[in-house]
């Protein structure tokens, strides 16, 4: 679902052309409008064909734009099958060759085989080697916009949906590019509930402090309305990815987007259902676009399931 939103300033931020564009090889606005591009556009890393020497505390790798890519994107979702990933110009990514195979073995990123239903598939996930060193090369810029990167799994009960949140964002932001929208960065449900926690945290405290028996309620919806998430029988709902873009002329807005599986059922998914989010339909397989397994994410909404 599609909502302006802004929690930024509202002149737009100007994207210098000059920052880590060591062995550019394409034209900067095609990366800055790319949906794969966007989570490495911040950086100050490798962006070209050639490989070039990054130091980050005791160790020196040898990278190339790719690779960077790869990096942030799979420390953007946290989890992401390999046969989502791309190599340069949008080659496949083979598992035990390649880019993928030359950070494994230098330590940025972790490969877990993984059973899916009936299908085999490989996983990649972040080192917190990976993410340190995404984060100690990070453009000067405010800490509350940046893309957020994270290494390991946190929920194995959970791959299933998860391994899908790559495919529905890019989905989603290929349509938006179609419409001139430029995404700045994805926001997954683990900052938004986070930010939650932190926020009723606060309050708990404010209202031991004044005693004024506020209404508690009351200040759960507004932190809602600010944050512009639903709030339904009295709970605020989450969406899997908080898609930020801005339209052709600059105005902020938002995307959320659910991944429904088959275990959405009955008053849970009927609630769901109400919340207003661009849901897609989780396939039983995760095998990416020339994967060699598995079918792609039906890109129907929900009500189609349902």
């Amino acid at each position: 679902m599609r909502r302006d939103y802004d929690p930024r300033p509202t002149e737009p931020e100007r994207l210098d052309i000059s920052r880590g564009s060591r062995g550019v090889s394409e034209p900067f606005s095609r990366r800055a409008t790319d949906p794969h591009e966007v989570f490495s556009r911040d950086l100050d890393l490798p962006r070209g064909s050639s490989r070039r020497p990054v130091r980050d505390r005791d160790q020196t790798y040898e990278l190339r734009g790719s690779e960077v890519r790869m990096l942030a994107t799979v420390g953007a979702f946290r989890v992401v099958p390999s046969g989502d990933l791309r190599q340069e110009l949008g080659r496949p990514i083979d598992p035990w060759s390649g880019d993928l195979r030359r950070l494994r073995e230098a330590g940025l990123v972790r490969t877990i085989p993984h059973l899916i239903g009936r299908e085999r598939h490989t996983l990649v996930t972040l080192t917190d080697r990976g993410r340190q060193l995404l984060e100690s090369h990070r453009s000067r810029g405010r800490e509350d916009v940046r893309q957020a990167f994270y290494s390991g799994l946190v929920k194995p009960r959970e791959l299933a949906h998860d391994t899908q949140l790559y495919r529905a964002y890019l989905r989603t932001a290929d349509r938006l590019r179609e419409n001139g929208g430029q995404v700045r960065r994805v926001v997954l449900d683990y900052e938004l509930k986070r930010e939650y926690q932190r926020f009723l945290q606060d309050v708990n405290r404010q209202r031991r402090s004044r005693r004024d028996g506020g209404s508690f309620e009351h200040d759960v919806a507004e932190w809602a309305r600010a944050h512009d998430l639903p709030m339904l029988d009295g709970h605020v709902h989450f969406p899997d990815v908080r898609i930020e873009y801005e339209h052709p002329d600059s105005r902020r807005a938002v995307e959320d987007v659910e991944v429904v599986t088959p275990h959405y059922r009955g008053a849970y998914a009927a609630a769901k259902a109400q919340t207003g989010f661009t849901r897609y339909r989780a396939a039983t397989g995760v095998g990416g676009r020339g994967g060699r397994s598995g079918r792609g994410l039906d890109p129907r909404l929900a009500e189609e399931f349902l």
